[in-house]
Parts: structure tokens; sequence; C-alpha cells
């Protein structure tokens, strides 16, 4: 006959013996996922550069495939934190971004047949552009009324990438991805670097500056500093082509990378702030 002590000590072995029995299992399902994970981040990084090639170059809030954008996020057993360096860049100048749109594209006031220089007075450095008037009129007739309104002015570039492809992009007053100056002008000099290759790609040398977008004739401030040759669709105006002191300031933001945890699209760790953008014709 089982006495109440003994069926007692019989019933709290039972139950210890569910729990273990539940953490067991659940420690076995949290090392499944972990792996599951661990292989999904790794299939993603292994196909950055191919998503870049592929072509989702986004300048609005919604991003299509940006570089693994829409890649699930990863917990922090299946990641490494990014390491911590130093801002190589100063203080951003007293101001905040302006807040005006326009309707519509500017009428043309621009020669075409001039040179004009787009001159971003960073927090990281100086970067000098020199513009394409003859091949992309209708876009640097753009930036031109927008600088000379100061719709620039005070906005924080708001992208780096660093796998696949290496830009950084500006233009948006809001820093988000979905700014803009409430037009959209027409996509023009997309046969200017060349023949796309078997895989629809060509290459945006490094130094060049094009426009970014969220579909054919779509854009409007946005645009991307190449810092280094990058694989993409010829789907993004190329208007004007940096100087070798711009790409030394576009490195010093590239090297102190993003913050993205390793997924190598995300914001700047740099203050990689335009405090005033100007176009001048010379």
């Amino acid at each position: 006959m089982v006495t109440k002590d003994q069926r007692r000590r019989q019933l709290a072995r039972e139950k210890f013996e569910r729990q273990q029995s539940r953490r067991v299992d659940h420690h076995r399902k949290a090392r499944r996922r972990n792996a599951l994970i661990a292989l999904v981040v790794a299939v993603v990084v292994a196909a950055g550069g191919t998503a870049w090639a592929v072509g989702a170059f986004d300048g609005s809030s919604k991003k299509k495939d940006d570089a693994a954008a829409a890649a699930p996020s990863a917990s922090a057993s299946a990641t490494t934190a990014p390491t911590q360096v130093p801002d190589p860049c100063e203080k951003p100048a007293a101001g905040n971004p302006g807040t005006a749109s326009w309707k519509k594209a500017p009428a043309m006031a621009i020669d075409k047949g001039a040179k004009y220089t787009f001159t971003l007075q960073t927090t990281c450095g100086t970067i000098p552009i020199q513009l394409d008037a003859a091949k992309a009129p209708a876009t640097v007739n753009s930036f031109k009324f927008l600088a000379d309104k100061g719709f620039f002015d005070h906005t924080r570039c708001h992208r780096l990438t660093t796998t696949g492809i290496y830009v950084l992009q500006c233009g948006d007053p809001t820093a988000q991805g979905s700014g803009g100056p409430g037009y959209t002008i027409p996509d023009e000099n997309l046969t200017g670097l060349g023949k796309a290759d078997a895989s629809g790609v060509v290459t945006y040398p490094a130094g060049t500056v094009a426009m970014a977008n969220s579909g054919p004739n779509t854009g409007g401030s946005q645009f991307f500093l190449v810092y280094k040759d990058s694989p993409l669709q010829p789907n993004y105006t190329p208007f004007g082509t940096m100087s070798a002191d711009g790409l030394k300031v576009l490195d010093k933001i590239a090297a102190a990378g993003e913050n993205s945890g390793g997924q190598g699209d995300g914001a700047p760790n740099a203050t990689a702030v335009i405090n005033k953008a100007t176009v001048t014709k010379s």
C-alpha cells in the first residue's frame, strides 16, 4: 500500500521529470531555430552582391529588395555586434532641413553647354561634383533650383552600403528614405555608362553621382555617391562625377561603417550631414 508520503514524493518526482522534459525540448527547439537563423543570415550575406546586381536602388521609403532589406532579423546569438569606431566627422552646423515642396519641376533655366559644379560642404569634408548638363539637363536644372532654395542644407546622408555595392545616399530632408521635393524628374543618360552585360548590369565607377529612384522617371532629390566600383542595373541617371578629394571624404565615411548589424546596408555611423550645398556655373 502506498503511503501519503510516498505518493507525495512520486508526484513531486513526476512533476520534476515533466519540467526536465520541457526544458530539454525547449533547448532542442532553440538550437534548431538558431541554426536556421544562422543559415538564413549566411545566405543573405552571400547573396548581398547579387541582390544589388539585379538592381533595386530605391529613393523612397518602400525598399523593394535593397541589399537584403527584406532579410529576416536575426537574434543576438546569430549576429556579431558591429565594432564601434570614432566618428570621423564634425558636429553639424546649426539649422534644420527645410520643409518646402513644389508641385512641378522647375522650368529649364540652365545653359546646357556650360559647366556646373555641385559642391557639398559636409561635416566630413567638402565634396566637389562636376555636373553633366549636356547629358542630364533636367537633373542638373533641378539640382541647381533646389540648391539655390537651400533644399539640401542641413540634410543628413541617411544610407551607406558596404556589401555588393558601395554608395552613400543623400538628398532626403527627412533622412528616412521617403523625402523629396514634391515633384519628379525624368530619367536621363541611362546609357552613359555603357551597355549592360549578360546579367543586365553595368559598372557605376567610383566617383559617379547618380539619382536614386523608386521606378522609371521617379527621381526627386535623393542621389547616391559611389565610392567604389558598383554593379547596378542601368536604371539610375548618372549626372555627375566627384573629384579625388571628394572620394577621400567618402572613404572616410565608409571606413566608419554603418549600423545594420553586419548586413551592409544602413545609416552611416559617421555624422554625414550636408551643411551647405551650392550649384555654381563655371
